[in-house]
């Protein structure tokens, strides 16, 4: 009997491992194991290091140009103190908002294509940075505070707000991604109707405040404001790791993740607070940047090769575009005078966004004339 189980245990350990079709690596603890795809590890790794490449090379950029010795004194403290002023109280939290923001948005754009089954679902096109926008344009404006905590809680509940109307209006026997996206686009036109008119009541220097704010720009972070930034995004990105999972499950359809034995209900709308918490934190801090959800999420999914909008890799991607478009404020301000982080991501953003209608056009026509030849 002990020669038979010998000879099947050695049977079963000559035995090839499963083939799932990619390169993979596996991780495994005494509590969990977890098998990771080779492709999206590598592309995001790369995408984050040069993130942080492109946030060092910041470093250097502005009024007073420093080289890569006088950066790297002023880190270690070995610099005179203005050089050392410079690069650690003025361009150090800048560098570090550049990483934070972008990866946060492409968490927010990710969650949102995800849920929705739409590229064109994220939170600035569905309408939840409106909501977050007039959220504080009522505060500066109406009620006159301007403290960073007031502003944030003001920007989250904002965006919470405009996504419970959006889901309501969109509700009908559940919410379709298309519509939710239909309706959002017009709580959005009707929320920015509402700044408009509260901008051009306000007094002069409230409206020119609220118009440079609304344009987004990374350059009014300071440390006052990137450390309680740093705390909430820190939860964010851990509330996005937990969700993850029950993220995959909904991609496969309310009725396959209810027999995974997921909730849901609540797993959806803990994900549309978590993605509605990633655009109101930056707009809060930095004012709106738009774009970066949308395109992010796309960008990673075509280069990591993954069927739907992963995650982390789409964080990845979000903070290399907002540092690229932040090193090219830099360079602009060198060269021309100085151009806001937001109106660089909007014009950027805007011409993905007629590729992408364009392209999703061309892809249904496809479709509809495959169906009608066969």
């Amino acid at each position: 009997m002990n020669a038979a189980q010998a000879a099947v245990t050695a049977q079963a350990s000559e035995r090839p491992s499963v083939e799932f079709g990619y390169r993979s690596i596996r991780l495994r603890t005494p509590w969990w194991s977890a098998r990771l795809p080779m492709r999206p590890v590598v592309v995001s790794t790369l995408l984050a290091g040069l993130a942080v490449i492109g946030a060092a090379a910041s470093l250097l950029l502005g009024d007073y140009p420093l080289s890569p010795g006088m950066v790297r004194d002023a880190l270690l403290g070995n610099a005179d103190s203005f050089p050392t002023t410079v690069v650690t109280e003025w361009r150090l939290p800048i560098a570090l908002s550049a990483l934070l923001f972008g990866g946060l948005l492409g968490i927010g754009g990710a969650i949102f294509q995800s849920l929705t089954r739409n590229p064109l679902g994220s939170p600035d096109v569905i309408g939840f940075d409106a909501g977050a926008y007039t959220a504080v344009v009522i505060t500066v404006l109406v009620v006159g505070a301007r403290g960073y905590w007031v502003l944030a809680g003001a920007a989250i509940g904002g965006g919470l707000i405009a996504a419970m109307v959006i889901y309501l209006l969109a509700y009908r026997r559940g919410v379709q991604g298309f519509r939710l996206i239909i309706v959002g686009i017009a709580v959005s036109a009707v929320l920015g109707s509402l700044n408009s008119y509260l901008i051009t009541r306000a007094e002069v220097d409230d409206a020119i405040s609220v118009g440079f704010w609304a344009a987004g720009s990374l350059n009014r972070i300071s440390w006052t404001s990137l450390w309680p930034a740093s705390v909430l995004g820190a939860l964010i990105v851990l509330a996005a790791a937990l969700l993850s999972p029950a993220l995959r499950k909904l991609e496969l359809g309310d009725d396959a993740a209810v027999t995974q034995g997921l909730r849901v209900n609540r797993a959806r709308l803990a994900l549309m607070v978590t993605g509605v918490a990633t655009s109101a934190l930056v707009t809060a801090a930095a004012g709106p940047i738009g774009f970066i959800a949308l395109v992010a999420p796309q960008l990673a999914r075509r280069m990591t090769g993954s069927a739907g909008a992963a995650v982390f890799s789409a964080a990845a991607t979000g903070a290399a575009l907002l540092v690229a478009a932040q090193l090219t404020s830099l360079v602009l301000a060198q060269l021309y005078r100085p151009v806001p982080v937001g109106l660089i991501t909007l014009c950027l953003g805007g011409l993905y966004l007629i590729w992408l209608l364009i392209h999703e056009s061309r892809r249904h026509e496809s479709r509809h004339r495959s169906g009608a030849t066969s």
